[in-house]
């Protein structure tokens, strides 16, 4: 592990999962920084290398030599999206913590207004999209997909959000600390898991739109068949475990208070 941080706490805290991210990365934070520049806030960044195949690990060294509130860490083997995500978290130091998807198809030009939401006095903030869909057939799947997605899970949980799976997200801290240590999943349904236990925790969250614009120069990692069927395990999983959790409770025994 890389690590070198501020002495003092900074404001905020941007995690960034990066797995085959070579191409476009060093780009990217080259905007992000500029967008957090513009702020005047004090931030860092936390890069996690989530054992890539390319090399972004390569370009990760490259980004934070020399620049004390950039930290990295280097997995020895695939974690996930929502594994790595978790760790970077719990290794943040800002008042605000939270990340992005570094290919910025929700750019990084939205995140003055999510951050300006959790200044108004919600607990988080993360990005509702909406699309702008190339007519390309695998553009128009994967969009289909996510709407599919949206609806199912509105069905399944009652939690008022529209967009859950968003790979932008930013909370305080010190509120969804302790969320996140209850999170189990490792992969993609991480995102979905995190809202809706910040919902039940009883977290303030509201969505801020923000335009999606897939990148056509970008190869995604999603494999769609393997993902669907991911997903559809995960909420099986997820479910089961709370109602195990609640049927746990019930049988609990309360005290009795003896005078």
């Amino acid at each position: 592990m890389t690590s070198t941080a501020n002495s003092n706490a900074p404001d905020l805290s941007v995690v960034i999962a990066c797995y085959q991210e070579e191409g476009h990365l060093e780009d990217s934070i080259q905007q992000l920084t500029a967008t957090l520049d513009a702020t005047g806030r004090s931030y860092e960044l936390i890069f996690l290398e989530d054992k890539s195949r390319d090399r972004t690990a390569d370009v990760i060294r490259k980004i934070v030599a020399g620049k004390p509130n950039f930290r990295a860490v280097y997995h020895e083997q695939n974690v996930g999206r929502g594994g790595t995500v978790t760790e970077g978290f719990l290794l943040a130091n800002g008042t605000i913590v939270g990340f992005l998807d570094i290919d910025l198809e929700v750019h990084c030009r939205f995140l003055p207004s999510v951050l300006a939401a959790i200044d108004a006095g919600a607990d988080g903030a993360t990005a509702y999209r909406h699309y702008s869909v190339a007519p390309r057939p695998t553009a128009l799947l994967r969009h289909f997909l996510s709407s599919g997605y949206r609806w199912l899970f509105r069905t399944m949980f009652d939690v008022p959000f529209r967009d859950p799976e968003t790979g932008f997200k930013f909370f305080r801290r010190d509120k969804i600390v302790p969320v996140v240590k209850q999170t189990k999943d490792k992969a993609w349904f991480w995102d979905s898991e995190i809202m809706i236990l910040a919902h039940q925790a009883g977290l303030k969250l509201v969505e801020v739109p923000c335009r999606f614009e897939r990148r056509a120069d970008k190869q995604s990692t999603v494999r769609i068949c393997r993902d669907v069927w991911r997903y559809l395990v995960a909420i099986r999983t997820f479910r089961a475990r709370q109602r195990a959790e609640r049927a746990a409770q019930k049988q609990k025994v309360p005290a009795v208070t003896r005078s």
